[in-house]
C-alpha cells in the first residue's frame, strides 16, 4: 500500500502563496515552451449543466499531476463553485500516488497568477488603472495577483451584477493592503464593463460570459487585455483579437478546438501568437511599443496546476500540513 498525503481546501489556501507561485509558473511556462513538458490536450465530458475536464501533465523538475476539474457556470444561483476539482501528484520515478489535493484554490489562484505574469511581461510599463471585470471567484484572485506586479493608483470593478461588485468592492481594499507592491490603490465601482474600460491601461476579463464582454473601441491605446473566461463562449471580440499582438501559455490554445483550445483564437495562424514561456526565454518579443495592444488568452494549462501543487506539497511537507493515509 502507498502513503497519500491529503491537502483539503484550507490546508491548500494556507499553504499557497503568490509570490512563490508567480516564480514557479515562469519556470513551467518556459519549460513548456523548451518541450521540456508532457501535456496531452485536455478533454472534457460534457452535461446538459457543465463538463467534467481531465488534465494530466509532466513538467521535468516539478513532478507528474491530473487534476480532474468541473466547470458548472449555474452553480453561484446554488451557493456553489463554478469549478471543482482534485489534483493528484505522483511520484514522476515510480507513478506511484503521492498527495491528493483539492482543486478548488488552485485552479483559481494559479490562473490569475498566471495573469500576473502575463502583465508582468506585456503591459506598458508605468500601467497605473486597472479594471477587473466581474466580481466572481477569479475577479477577486486577480486583485490577489496582479497588484503584486504593477505599481497601481486605481483599480476598477464592474460585473453584470451590481450586488457581486458591491460585495468585491468592499472586500477590496483588504486584499489589495496585503497584495499591492505599492501603496494599495484606490478602488472605484464602475456602472458598466464600457465605463470600467474606458482609459484603463490593463484590463482582467474574468466573467463566464458566453459573448463578449469587451470591444475593441473601449481601448485606450497601449492597453493590454487578460482574458480567462470564454469556457462558455467568446469572452472578447474579434476586433480585439485581430488588431492586438495575442500571447497565449500554449500554441494549442489556436489549433485545439475548445475546451482545450480558446473560442476566441479559431482560425487564426498558430504563428502569430507568441507563447508566455517563449517571451520569458528572449525567443519571441513581447511589447513592441507603447501604443501596441496587447492580449493574453488564457485557456488554462496543465503545467500551471503542476506547479501549484508541487508548491503545496512542498509547503506541506515542510510544516507537517495535511493527513496521511493508506491506500
Amino acid at each position: 500500500m502507498s502513503r497519500v498525503l491529503v491537502l483539503n481546501g484550507k490546508d491548500v489556501e494556507r499553504l499557497l502563496e503568490v509570490d512563490p507561485l508567480l516564480e514557479a509558473l515562469e519556470d513551467a511556462f518556459r519549460a513548456l515552451s523548451a518541450g521540456r513538458t508532457s501535456v496531452p490536450a485536455r478533454v472534457a465530458a460534457r452535461t446538459p449543466d457543465g463538463l467534467l475536464g481531465a488534465m494530466p501533465g509532466w513538467v521535468e523538475g516539478m513532478g507528474l499531476a491530473s487534476k480532474l476539474v468541473t466547470v458548472f457556470p449555474g452553480n453561484a444561483a446554488e451557493g456553489l463553485p463554478s469549478h471543482q476539482g482534485l489534483i493528484v501528484l505522483f511520484d514522476d520515478r515510480t507513478g506511484t500516488p503521492a498527495a491528493i489535493l483539492d482543486g478548488e484554490r488552485i485552479t483559481a489562484l494559479r490562473t490569475a497568477a498566471a495573469s500576473a505574469v502575463a502583465a508582468r511581461l506585456l503591459a506598458r510599463p508605468g500601467s497605473r488603472v486597472l479594471a477587473v471585470l466581474g466580481a466572481g471567484v477569479q475577479g477577486r484572485a486577480h486583485l490577489e495577483t496582479v497588484p503584486s506586479v504593477l505599481d497601481l493608483e486605481e483599480v476598477r470593478i464592474a460585473s453584470r451584477s451590481p450586488e457581486h461588485a458591491e460585495v468585491l468592492a468592499a472586500e477590496a481594499p483588504g486584499i489589495l493592503a496585503a497584495s499591492s507592491v505599492g501603496d494599495p490603490p484606490r478602488v472605484t465601482m464602475s456602472s458598466s464593463f464600457r465605463e470600467a474600460v474606458r482609459g484603463a491601461e490593463v484590463v482582467c476579463c474574468c466573467t463566464d460570459a458566453r459573448l463578449p464582454i469587451v470591444e475593441d473601441e473601449w481601448l485606450a491605446p497601449g492597453a493590454h487585455v487578460g482574458s480567462v473566461g470564454g469556457s462558455a463562449g467568446r469572452e472578447i471580440d474579434a476586433d480585439t483579437i485581430y488588431r492586438g499582438s495575442v500571447f497565449v501559455e500554449w500554441r494549442g490554445a489556436v489549433t485545439a478546438a475548445p475546451p482545450a483550445g480558446a473560442g476566441e483564437l479559431q482560425g487564426l495562424d498558430p504563428d502569430v501568437v507568441a507563447e508566455l514561456g517563449e517571451v520569458l526565454d528572449g525567443r519571441r518579443s513581447g511589447r513592441r511599443a507603447d501604443d501596441e495592444l496587447t492580449v493574453y488568452k488564457s485557456t488554462g494549462h496543465a503545467v500551471e496546476d503542476v506547479a501549484a501543487a508541487r508548491l503545496v506539497v512542498d509547503r506541506a511537507l515542510e510544516v507537517g500540513a495535511g493527513t496521511t493515509l493508506e491506500l
